[in-house]
């Protein structure tokens, strides 16, 4: 799946930075694929009003 941060982190708890920091998310509009662990869904469920996040198909490429 495609994350992207959307939002902005100023005035975001340090807990939220974190988590988006270790999404490899550094500014606004950089994506990054992640395949779906509990560990990155429990990561977009905690910022998911931050990201954007798509389903990306592999094959299709």
């Amino acid at each position: 799946m495609k994350v992207t941060l959307r939002r902005s982190l100023i005035g975001r708890p340090e807990p939220q930075r974190r988590i988006i920091w270790s999404l490899g998310l550094r500014r606004i509009g950089s994506a990054r694929e992640h395949s779906l662990s509990p560990s990155v869904a429990g990561a977009l469920k905690r910022v998911g009003h931050l990201v954007s996040i798509e389903e990306v198909d592999h094959a299709a490429r």
